[in-house]
């Protein structure tokens, strides 16, 4: 059995690794939370360590992930590499007695993310997956109304990411197999789909089909549809690109015998039920649908506000002795599904989870 953690300190110190767009998200996030300061970053370029260091203020910069989680004044490392390139670290801070929070995915099997679980558990340190759309007031309301039972039996659930990426997006470790996994699944429609497994649970079975409809030049699809049947009997549908203009907010659709949700982006934009409820008409009143902002049209049109829910999230867990809210066996539920959908994909054929 892994030895009781020792009491946190009064700040959790945090380390980043990887100093892409994404990790100054985390920086920003960070800086915004109760109990939370950055400590160090790392990353294999010394430049880039430096001048990341210096924008948020940071006074440890090293090219080395070893010597960053050595540091006694850090608790928590935030994996912000490319996403096939998760496991590596995630596993040097975990072994060093580090919680990690990690970009999503978490990785990009099933494989690797087991590998990182397993030596999370052994550590006795925990794994949370940034997967923000879960904080918002809308997709909570939603999740509660379904564990209340108010849908009834469910009818159909669906998901429906159809974004826009540029072309010179697609350079770099992007639309690759290698880091990047795959495409518009597994990097753009991966919030939406871990949304909709939340809420309706996994599929039972799938059939997929992927095309680079656009941007032919990539190793990996830009354009994804799917059917899905759930164990209990409901129906539903992902779809996703990153090959449309201009981009239109995610979007969830749950289905009932009782009544029916769209969640767009944020907003519950239809909470429809055959018996009203108390606080329906509040839930129905228009709201700022696009509060964490939206990635749809770009990647960096998004606020931080999320991943500071998220990581102040775990602040509160480490302080509490409690689990996160979104731990790492969830985080692998989103991979499982994306990877049964490639496999059908590939297949031809349907594929049962």
């Amino acid at each position: 059995m892994p030895s009781a953690l020792p009491t946190p300190p009064a700040a959790l110190g945090f380390g980043i690794v990887g100093v892409g767009m994404i990790a100054d998200f985390h920086a920003q996030a960070i800086a915004h939370t109760h109990g939370g300061r950055l400590v160090g970053v790392a990353t294999r370029n010394a430049d880039n360590a430096r001048a990341f260091a210096q924008k948020h203020g940071v006074a440890f910069a090293t090219t080395s992930v070893e010597e960053l989680v050595a540091r006694r004044d850090i608790d928590v490392v935030c994996i912000t590499t490319p996403s096939g390139a998760h496991l590596e670290p995630a596993l040097v801070a975990i072994r060093a007695g580090k919680h990690v929070v990690v970009e999503k995915p978490i990785e990009i099997t099933t494989e690797r993310a087991d590998e990182m679980l397993r030596a999370a558990a052994a550590a006795g340190v925990m794994v949370t997956p940034i997967f923000q759309a879960r904080f918002t007031e809308g997709a909570r309301t939603l999740k509660a109304a379904l564990v209340a039972g108010r849908f009834g039996r469910l009818v159909l659930a669906s998901a429906y990411v159809k974004w826009h990426r540029s072309r010179e997006y697609y350079t770099g470790w992007k639309g690759t197999l290698a880091l990047d996994g795959g495409g518009a699944l597994i990097n753009q429609a991966i919030h939406a789909i871990d949304l909709l497994q939340w809420f309706a649970g996994l599929p039972a079975e799938v059939f997929c089909w992927k095309t680079r409809r656009v941007y032919e030049h990539i190793e990996a699809e830009d354009t994804a549809s799917a059917t899905l049947r759930f164990a209990q009997g409901a129906l539903g549908t992902i779809e996703a690109t990153t090959a449309t203009r201009p981009g239109w907010a995610r979007r969830i659709e749950i289905c009932g015998e009782h009544g029916s949700a769209v969640l767009d982006g944020d907003h519950l934009a239809r909470w429809d039920f055959a018996t009203a409820a108390a606080g329906d008409e509040a839930i129905r009143a228009p709201h700022d649908a696009t509060a964490l902002g939206s990635g749809a049209t770009a990647p960096n049109a998004i606020s931080f506000e999320g991943h500071r829910r998220q990581i102040q999230d775990l602040i509160d867990a480490v302080r509490e002795r409690r689990p996160v809210a979104i731990d790492g066996q969830e985080a692998r539920k989103a991979v499982a599904l994306i990877r049964a959908l490639y496999l059908s994909a590939e297949r031809g054929a349907p594929v049962k989870l």
